[in-house]
C-alpha cells in the first residue's frame, strides 16, 4: 500500500492504523531500509509505517508487508512534524520511530513481542520508554565505505557516561529522572559533531496523548515522558541499534577524510541479542522477566 501522505491514509482508511503498536521508519536514503523494515515486523509492530522519497524502491516481499507514505525529505522538522501528525491521529496507542539502518532490540526480543513487552510496560503506568542509540559500524571502511554492514557490525563495549540534565526553568538545577547520555561515535568524534546532536537518549517509544509532542531534541513535552524510570523502581529501556551516525561520518566531506577506522581497542563483534545489551548496560530489564 502507498499513499502520497498520511492524511490521504486517514482519508482513504483510516483503520490500517487503528491498532498499534505502530513502528514510523523515515528513510534518509535506502541503505539498509529493506532490512530495518522487516525488522521491525518480525519483532511483532501491528504496522509498519515507511516514510520515504517516492522514487526508493523496496523489495517485492517487503512493499506488500508495509504501509508506505510519500515523504520527500524523511528527517529534520518535517520527520518531528510527521511523528506528532501520527500522534495526534492515533491517541492512546503505542508508536515508535526511527530512521533506515536502525534497529530495535528490547530485553528478551529474541523470544517476546513488541506488543507483550508494552503491555508490560502500561500496567507499570508508564507511558513512554527511554532508548539508547547504540552506534554500529563496519570494521573495514576500505571494504564498506559507507560504514555499513549488517553481517560484520561493530559497537563500542565502554565509553558510555550520562551527565545530569539541567532544568532553566528552574536555575539550572537537575531535572528529576532526566540524564543526557553520551558514548559511541558521537563521543569518540565529536570535533565532527555540533552539540546539540552528541546525545545517544531518545524517548523512541512512547503512548500518543493528546496535547503532547515530539520535541527535535527527541524528547516530549510532558516532562515525566522524559523520565528513564518512575520514583519506585527500575522500569524497562531499550536500543536502537543504529549505522546512522557511522553512516553520516563516512559519507559527509567534512569528516570522511579524517577518519580511516572506526575500530578501536574497546570495539567488539556486535551480536545482535539483547543478552550482549543487557551484560553492558546499554538496556534495562527492570521487572520484566
Amino acid at each position: 500500500m502507498q499513499f502520497t501522505s498520511f492524511a490521504e491514509l486517514l482519508k482513504s482508511d483510516a483503520g490500517l492504523v487503528a491498532k498499534g503498536p505502530l513502528a514510523l521508519i523515515f528513510a534518509e536514503d535506502d541503505v539498509e531500509l529493506d532490512t530495518t523494515l522487516r525488522h521491525h515486523k518480525d519483532i511483532g509492530f501491528k504496522q509498519v509505517l515507511a516514510f520515504m522519497p517516492s522514487g526508493f524502491k523496496l523489495a517485492h516481499d517487503v512493499a506488500e508487508m508495509v504501509i508506505r507514505i510519500d515523504m520527500e525529505t524523511a528527517s529534520g522538522p518535517d520527520m518531528i512534524d510527521a511523528v506528532n501528525e501520527v500522534a495526534e491521529a492515533c491517541a492512546g496507542q503505542w508508536l515508535y520511530y526511527c530512521f533506515n539502518a536502525e534497529y530495535l532490540l528490547f530485553p528478551f526480543c529474541e523470544t517476546r513481542s513488541i506488543g507483550e513487552m508494552l503491555a508490560f510496560h502500561a500496567e507499570e503506568r508508564r507511558s513512554a520508554m527511554l532508548t539508547y542509540v547504540v552506534d554500529l559500524y563496519a570494521e573495514n571502511l576500505h571494504q564498506h565505505r559507507d560504514a555499513v554492514t549488517i553481517e560484520g557490525a561493530m559497537m563500542d563495549k565502554a565509553g558510555y557516561y550520562a551527565l545530569a540534565r539541567p532544568d532553566p526553568e528552574n536555575h539550572n538545577h537537575p531535572k528529576e529522572r532526566q540524564l543526557d547520555f553520551y558514548g559511541g561515535l558521537r563521543w569518540r568524534f565529536e570535533e565532527h559533531i555540533p552539540k546539540a546532536k552528541r546525545k545517544i537518549d531518545r524517548i523512541s517509544i512512547f503512548r500518543a496523548t493528546p496535547g503532547v509532542y515530539l520535541r527535535p531534541d527527541f524528547t516530549f513535552s510532558d516532562e515525566e515522558m522524559n523520565t528513564y524510570s518512575c520514583a519506585w523502581h527500575s522500569n524497562l529501556t531499550a536500543s536502537v541499534c543504529s549505522f546512522r551516525a557511522a553512516k553520516a561520518l563516512k559519507t559527509n566531506a567534512g569528516s570522511t577524510y579524517d577518519i580511516k577506522s572506526f575500530k578501536w581497542h574497546n570495539s567488539v563483534p556486535f551480536e545482535w541479542h539483547s543478552r550482549q545489551l543487557m551484560d553492558l548496560g546499554l538496556m534495562e530489564p527492570g521487572q520484566w522477566f
